[in-house]
């Protein structure tokens, strides 16, 4: 028997530019079947305001796979939606009932601007990168892969860390705006790695740096693992604390 189809109410904000005035709308779209994800939810809202001839909705997405994080949006003041640490491009109607009312905005934090409607300027993380976020290395033809050996349990905690995808949920959920997680998944990923050792100080106090200047400090409340779709461990956090320590103390 095929899935009945469902009528969903979606009151959406609506943002011409980052200096305009904001305002929600309220839109019905009828007959979509619960598998659809909350993206082609937005399509069918798209579509349907096309048809009226009205300007359709902006919202960031690529591989509607859950690994770029471009696709995230607050789903009834939840960070990409109600299941827990899934991106919003996997977020799927079936979690929702016949007639439900959802609402969607943008990510909201003082890091995140809008740049026109659902979508968000996130360049206030690639600045974080930018600051520290990789290594020097000669260049020239990539090293054989067994050169450096590395312990199967410090590789398995790297790649834990180095699973951030950068969307941006930890920061909207903080209630600090903070970007902590993030930050500590970046910093730990190469501060267990032989690559990341010869800048490892000083790759700290840049990124911790860049971060204070747009984002706020760690509430310590932990709703940032809470949406994180990548599963970043809390223990980033602890460990970016442990390693801005190290690196304050080898300066001295």
């Amino acid at each position: 028997m095929p899935p009945q189809l469902m009528t969903l109410t979606i009151e959406v904000w609506r943002q011409s530019g980052p200096d305009s005035a904001g305002a929600f709308e309220t839109h019905t779209v009828t007959d979509v079947a619960p598998q659809l994800s909350l993206l082609e939810l937005l399509d069918r809202l798209n579509a349907d305001l096309v048809d009226k001839g009205v300007e359709p909705l902006a919202f960031d997405h690529d591989c509607r796979e859950g690994i770029c994080g471009s696709c995230g949006v607050m789903v009834d003041g939840v960070a990409h939606g109600p299941r827990m640490n899934t991106p919003t491009c996997q977020q799927h109607l079936r979690q929702f009932s016949n007639g439900d009312h959802l609402r969607l905005e943008p990510m909201r934090a003082s890091g995140f601007g809008v740049v026109r409607d659902l979508v968000i300027d996130r360049s206030s993380l690639d600045s974080i990168i930018s600051a520290g976020g990789h290594i020097g290395t000669a260049i020239g033809s990539a090293p054989e892969a067994n050169t450096i050996p590395i312990g199967k349990s410090v590789a398995e905690e790297a790649m834990d860390h180095a699973a951030c995808i950068g969307c941006g949920a930890c920061v909207a959920a903080c209630p600090n705006a903070s970007a902590h997680l993030f930050v500590g998944a970046k910093v730990s990923q190469l501060a267990l790695l032989p690559q990341g050792q010869p800048e490892r100080e000083e790759r700290v106090v840049r990124m911790i740096s860049s971060a204070d200047e747009t984002f706020g400090a760690c509430s310590d409340v932990g709703a940032c693992r809470d949406v994180c779709p990548a599963l970043v461990p809390l223990d980033a956090i602890a460990r970016l604390n442990h390693e801005r320590l190290r690196a304050l103390l080898r300066r001295r």
